[in-house]
């Protein structure tokens, strides 16, 4: 999109990370340092990844106000009052559309009723509170620094001050009965919440968890068990009033997370901090200062996962482009994602229609309304299609 001057504008979605947690869990590779790592104090920290999102617009791009901002980690909230001072200093120096959704993720352990209360009055809109499990035993496996008692603590003072609250469950987790996993799905629609993420555990190289069961001391996971926890879980949230409108997300209705579909959905999106990841077209991009080949239509990048180079107001990031194809493609790929699937004009332009038709055949995906979506027999093997997809015919 343009300006009426034709100078590109930034893109309206905006993502910064916070590199910060208590601990390091048990399952998590992503980029995070604990507080006594940190080398520079939370205020400097903040006021960096400030100074980084508002670099974008001394770079010959149009500012327009943001409507979503999420703030993700780490552990946003380990930044306690700092975080409702980014907030507030992103609203002030680059703005916020009426209406837009503001998104922080908080971690049980990490936020009471003062940084809630922070939170509203700077503008959050949404908390996305990482539960995972509200049974200790699995939370102790997970590597949690919160027990049950308090992530309950935590939702209700997300609910006292009328924020849209979001809980994040996983399944699959060594130990874990269908009788815990099913009480925890039901502790997280009681807590009010408008919005429920369900993903099964996966085992990344290098974390302890994963360590763990390469010593044997526990097996790896089932991802048959897994299947069928997301399937129970399925059907006692839709009993519950909540629709399944992405393959491991829940929402109430009009409790969507508006930033998520906007990935899902091929919208640009800005990444800001260590760790972060953005996705411009090649017009904002090459407006921006990137050096971007003639047959590119995207641009993706990441930023560095160091502090030094990665606070930078222009921080060392790798790029990844895509070409017009490969872009159609991802878009399919990230669109089947969601249960409204993709329109066929996408599809033929990906040119994916003939692989969509021959795995229709084997009951994965189907066509209705000039749509295409996976199946509810599908659903669950999505990451299958997914590859297929990106690979092409």
């Amino acid at each position: 999109m343009s300006s009426p001057g034709d100078i590109p504008t930034l893109p309206e979605h905006l993502y910064v990370h916070v590199p910060l947690c208590r601990t390091k869990c048990a399952y998590c590779d992503f980029f995070s340092l604990s507080r006594s790592d940190l080398p520079l104090s939370v205020d400097a920290l903040t006021s960096a990844l400030v100074n980084q999102a508002c670099a974008w617009g001394e770079r010959g791009l149009s500012m327009r106000p943001l409507q979503t901002l999420y703030v993700g980690g780490g552990t946003p909230s380990m930044l306690g009052a700092a975080l409702a001072g980014l907030v507030d200093a992103i609203g002030t120096h680059i703005g916020f559309a009426t209406g837009a959704e503001i998104t922080v993720e908080a971690n049980p352990d990490s936020i009471d009723d003062q940084l809630v209360s922070l939170l509203a009055e700077a503008g959050v809109t949404r908390v996305s509170l990482g539960v995972q499990s509200f049974h200790d035993d699995v939370l102790h496996t997970l590597g949690r620094a919160h027990d049950a008692t308090r992530a309950i603590a935590a939702a209700r003072s997300v609910r006292a001050w009328n924020l849209d609250l979001s809980v994040d469950l996983m399944c699959g987790i060594p130990g874990q009965s269908m009788g815990s996993w099913l009480a925890s799905v039901e502790y997280a629609i009681a807590t009010g919440a408008g919005h429920v993420s369900v993903y099964p555990l996966s085992l990344e190289s290098g974390t302890p968890l994963a360590a763990e069961m390469l010593l044997g001391r526990f097996a790896e996971p089932d991802p048959d068990v897994a299947a069928d926890m997301m399937i129970a879980a399925n059907e006692v949230l839709a009993r519950e009033g909540f629709e399944r409108y992405e393959v491991a997300n829940y929402a109430k209705p009009g409790a969507q997370s508006r930033h998520n579909t906007a990935y899902w959905t091929g919208h640009e999106y800005l990444g800001v901090g260590p760790g972060a990841h953005g996705m411009l077209t090649t017009a904002t991009a090459r407006a921006a200062g990137f050096i971007v080949p003639e047959d590119a239509a995207r641009v993706r990048y990441a930023i560095a996962c160091d502090l030094q180079t990665g606070l930078q107001p222009a921080p060392r990031a790798d790029i990844e482009t895509l070409t017009a194809g490969e872009a159609a493609r991802e878009d399919v790929m990230l669109g089947l994602r969601l249960t409204t699937g993709v329109d066929v004009a996408l599809v033929e332009r990906a040119g994916v229609a003939g692989l969509l038709g021959r795995l229709a055949g084997t009951g994965l995906v189907e066509r209705s309304d000039d749509r295409w979506r996976l199946t509810e027999g599908g659903w669950l093997l999505g990451n299958e299609v997914f590859g297929d997809v990106w690979a092409g015919e």
